[in-house]
C-alpha cells in the first residue's frame, strides 16, 4: 500500500490498538452525551491542546501530520522514519513538538487505534518535555456527530440528511463506531480548530469558513467547542458542512484568502490538511501504465502554494499516496 506498509519497523504494533466495546454501548442512541462527564482518570490531568502548558528547557523542533484516516501503520512508520517514536511506537523525540492537523478516522481500517495512539504520545510527549496536540478536522466532527444524533434528520442544501448517513458515505467504519468510547469522545471533543506554532498557523481545511466563529484563535476555538457542548444537530452540522470546504487558497484568489486568515488569527503560513495534494494539482485520477493500468498519484512530500503563503499536507494516503510528516519550517 503506502509508503512501506506491510515493511514498516513497527509493523507488528497495530495488533495492540484495539479498545474494548462498552458493556451495552448503541453506536447511534441520540441522547448520548457529546463531551462524557466520565472518562479514565489517566486522561483529566493532561489536555492535549492546551496552550500554555509548560515547556521544559528550549523548545524542540516542530512537525505537523497530515490526515490520517484509520492507517494506523501508516502513520506509525512514518512517525518512526522521522525518528519521533521508537520501534515499539513511543514517543522518542524528547523536546520536539508535534501537531496532528486532523481527520483521524473514516476510511482506513483502524481509526480509533490512531485515536490511542495520538492521545498516549499526548501523555509520553508531555512526560519529555515537548508535546504531541491534535486539531480537530471535519471528520472528528462527523463522527461525534453519528455517534450523537444517528439518523436524526438535519438540513442540508441537497435536502434532508442525517450525521449516520454522510459518516457512512464517507467512510465511516463500523468498527470504530463500535469501539468508540467515552473517553475518545471527551478527546475529540475538546480539540482545538486552529493554533499558531513559530510562524505557522496550523488548522485542518483549506477554507475561510474558520472567520464565521471568531476573529481571534482563541474565541473561534471557544465558539467551535461551545457548539458541540450545546449539542444542537442543526448547529453542528452547520459546522460539520463549513469545515468540510475546500479549495479556497487555489486560484488566483488563493493568496488572498491565506492572508485574509493570517492577518485574522495570526502567522506568516499557513499549513492546512483536509484537500488531498493530487486534487489540488488536478492529478486525482493518476497516470496510466504500459499496461494500462492507473497508477496512483506520486506524492513528494508537501505542496506549497498561494504564492509560497500555503502549505497542503495531506498526501492523499487513502488514495494510495503518502501520510505525510513534515518538519516545520520546511527546507527550501
Amino acid at each position: 500500500m503506502t509508503q512501506g506498509a506491510g515493511q514498516g519497523p513497527v509493523r507488528e504494533m497495530t495488533a495492540g490498538w484495539s479498545p474494548a466495546v462498552a458493556p451495552g454501548y448503541d453506536p447511534t442512541i441520540r441522547d448520548a452525551r457529546v463531551v462524557s462527564q466520565e472518562y479514565p482518570e489517566e486522561y483529566e490531568e493532561y489536555t492535549p491542546t492546551e496552550v500554555d502548558l509548560p515547556v521544559i528547557g528550549s523548545p524542540g523542533p516542530l512537525f505537523v501530520v497530515g490526515d490520517v484516516h484509520g492507517y494506523l501503520q501508516e502513520l506509525l512508520d512514518a512517525l518512526h522514519a522521522q525518528g519521533l517514536i521508537d520501534a515499539e511506537g513511543h514517543w522518542a523525540a524528547g523536546p520536539a513538538r508535534l501537531w496532528f492537523l486532523g481527520d483521524f478516522t473514516d476510511r482506513g481500517p483502524d481509526g480509533i487505534g490512531v485515536i490511542e495512539l495520538v492521545m498516549q504520545l499526548s501523555a509520553e510527549a508531555a512526560a519529555a518535555g515537548g508535546y504531541a496536540k491534535a486539531l480537530m478536522g471535519n471528520h472528528e466532527l462527523l463522527l461525534l456527530g453519528a455517534h450523537r444524533f444517528g439518523d436524526t434528520p438535519v438540513h442540508s442544501q441537497a435536502g434532508t440528511a442525517s450525521f449516520l448517513a454522510a459518516w457512512r458515505l464517507n467512510g465511516g467504519q463500523p468498527t470504530d463506531m463500535e469501539r468508540l468510547q467515552d473517553h475518545h469522545i471527551a478527546w475529540m471533543s475538546r480539540l482545538d480548530a486552529a493554533t499558531v506554532a513559530d510562524g505557522h498557523l496550523l488548522l485542518h481545511s483549506d477554507t475561510t469558513a474558520y472567520l464565521e466563529y471568531g476573529t481571534t484563535i482563541d474565541a473561534m476555538n471557544d465558539t467551535v467547542t461551545g457548539v458541540l457542548q450545546r449539542g444542537n444537530a442543526e448547529e453542528c452540522w452547520e459546522l460539520f458542512r463549513k469545515f468540510t470546504k475546500r479549495f479556497a487558497f487555489r486560484g488566483e484568489s488563493g493568496p488572498q484568502a491565506v492572508r485574509e486568515l493570517l492577518d485574522t488569527y495570526g502567522g506568516r503560513r499557513v499549513v492546512h490538511g483536509h484537500s488531498p495534494i493530487p486534487y489540488l494539482l488536478d492529478e486525482a485520477g493518476g497516470e496510466q501504465n504500459a499496461d494500462g493500468e492507473e497508477r496512483p498519484p506520486v506524492v513528494e512530500g508537501p505542496h506549497v502554494y498561494a504564492d509560497d503563503l500555503a502549505v497542503a499536507m495531506d498526501g492523499g494516503v487513502t488514495m494510495d499516496g503518502r501520510l505525510l510528516v513534515a518538519q516545520l519550517p520546511l527546507l527550501p
